[in-house]
């Protein structure tokens, strides 16, 4: 649906007086009408600064000839919301973001729109939206914050963990706290923010720099012009999401996850916003790609670097220049810039091998990311695998069984986790948190304690881009549909194999038959509002958490 339905013709004149009210004149409102959707607010971190980012946005698309007309959404900071109930309402608000610029959308009759996201479920929900709107549509993001003396927001997450293992003063975990987050941006690793900002530009969907430059740097305002001018000339070559998120887009942005070492999270979210194109991506899939795809970069968790460092080796289209020239991904996928793949990667190569290692000497010849299977994962379980310590790549442990979050943390702050243990958190799904919930804080109490060696955590939740170690999540069926990991007890032995995919409980089928016939599966019942509807609907982690 295009402006000229509320514009053009003698009937539309309420729609023009309307529009008058707010000042805009009559050549304004003969201009395509670009919306800009911005998600400014002053509770995010990496959302503080849209306003200059928009601003800059506006200014590409004057120029070029449109008429920009701002509109916001909501966001949640995953690291505020962290480790209360606030939590539960992180992904869920991915798809209340998409439904809302759904709404505004049609009802207002946009031609084009620029989407300006930062942090974690929001640039996924601005996707699932313009996938389902199908304007032409370019993303520009905040940009990641800044590390100082390779600090990050995962440090102070791990210095509590350290400060209750008595391996820290208070001293020091305040200079961590002062130092780790030092000005505005998405948090400063390859978290869900960032991997989900440098997989826009792996899906053609942003222009080139848009995961990597810094928040701080002009060369994000100009950045920000240039997707103001991207979008009038693609609103003029009519090319829609749906001609640049083909089925070999989805592809190409795997690959790119994988040798980028992404966030666990972005498994949900490409599942999500593929299902809004129609495209179906399975867990099996993932595994195929990860099995050819080499890993690239170790960015924080994994890895010392910040997305800085990346930017300065020469960013995501360098990853995808080396991805390219390997045979790696199909160069024919169209970009925002109206040009295919192959051409736009021209310009760009690896600076600094460091950071950014080549298919020929890589860090590891798989990708960052595994999907297991097994008895107590059906329908799939992920891993980070480059954030894994080596030895724990094949673990068997002792199970200890947590129904909560909260009983979990208890029981690692209070000593009661040694090594050789497998800490189960179960009732954490989409459904049965509700919201599947992160889990950094028992991981982040795991690592910080010095036990990220020795400890692995399974639960059907899922895990912040900032969590290392053997942190298996996403188990699919989840606890709450009757899934195996509702069934596993205290003292259960659980065999872990990274590199072969799979994950077991051992139990014999007779005894786990047994068991889901004598337990009972334990249901909440949220209060009244969003998180019940969204209980009642979403759909398994393995099928992307979506509503359909």
């Amino acid at each position: 649906m295009k402006s000229d339905v509320i514009k053009t013709g003698v009937e539309k004149a309420p729609h023009r007086s309307l529009l008058k009210a707010m000042g805009y004149t009559d050549r304004q409102i003969a201009k395509p009408i670009i919306g800009i959707v911005n998600a400014f607010n002053e509770i995010v971190p990496g959302h503080i600064h849209l306003q200059t980012i928009a601003r800059a946005v506006k200014d590409g698309v004057l120029q070029s000839g449109g008429t920009p007309v701002e509109f916001n959404v909501i966001g949640v900071c995953d690291g505020i919301s962290m480790g209360h109930v606030g939590m539960r309402y992180s992904l869920p608000s991915r798809e209340i973001i998409a439904d809302s610029v759904e709404c505004m959308v049609r009802a207002h009759a946009f031609d084009a729109l620029v989407f300006i996201p930062n942090c974690d479920k929001i640039v996924p929900g601005m996707l699932m939206a313009a996938a389902r709107l199908d304007l032409p549509s370019v993303f520009v993001s905040g940009g990641p914050m800044m590390s100082i003396d390779g600090l990050d927001l995962s440090n102070v997450f791990e210095a509590v963990g350290a400060h209750k293992a008595g391996k820290i003063n208070d001293d020091e975990l305040l200079r961590i706290e002062n130092d780790a987050c030092p000005s505005c941006g998405s948090c400063s690793g390859m978290f869900t923010a960032n991997s989900m900002n440098c997989l826009c530009e792996a899906l053609g969907m942003a222009l080139p720099g848009n995961g990597t430059i810094p928040a701080v740097y002009a060369a994000r305002l100009r950045l920000a012009k240039s997707a103001g001018e991207a979008v009038m000339r693609l609103l003029e070559s009519d090319i829609k999401p749906s001609d640049i998120m083909t089925e070999t887009a989805f592809r190409n942005a795997l690959t790119v996850d994988m040798a980028l070492g992404c966030s666990t999270n972005s498994v949900l979210h490409l599942i999500a916003i593929a299902h809004e194109r129609g495209i179906a991506i399975d867990l099996n899939m993932i595994n195929e790609v990860s099995a050819v795809t080499p890993t690239l970069c170790k960015l924080a968790p994994a890895g010392p670097h910040h997305t800085q460092d990346l930017f300065l080796a020469g960013g995501v289209y360098a990853v995808i220049r080396e991805l390219l020239d390997a045979g790696l991904l199909n160069g024919s996928a169209m970009t925002v810039l109206g040009k295919p793949f192959a051409e736009t990667a021209k310009p760009f190569a690896i600076k600094n091998t460091d950071v950014i290692k080549t298919v020929k000497a890589p860090y590891s010849p798989t990708g960052g990311l595994a999907v297991l299977f097994g008895n107590i994962a059906k329908n799939g379980a992920v891993v980070k695998r480059s954030a894994v310590r080596r030895e724990m790549l094949s673990f068997s442990g002792t199970a200890r069984v947590f129904d909560s979050e909260d009983e979990a943390i208890a029981a690692i702050y209070g000593g009661k986790i040694n090594k050789g243990d497998v800490v189960v958190i179960r009732y954490e799904g989409p459904a049965g948190g509700p919201g599947m919930p992160e889990m950094l804080g028992p991981t982040s109490a795991i690592a910080g304690m010095g036990l990220d060696a020795d400890v692995a955590l399974v639960t059907d939740g899922r895990f912040s881009g900032a969590t290392r170690g053997a942190a298996i999540g996403h188990v699919s069926p989840e606890a709450a549909a009757g899934g195996t990991i509702a069934f596993v007890r205290e003292g259960d032995t659980i065999k872990i194999d990274i590199n072969n995919n799979s994950i077991e409980l051992l139990v014999d089928d007779a005894e786990l038959e047994q068991r889901r016939k004598t337990t009972e599966i334990k249901r909440k019942t949220p209060p009244a509002g969003y998180l019940r509807r969204y209980a009642k609907n979403v759909l398994s982690a393995d099928k992307g958490a979506i509503i359909p």
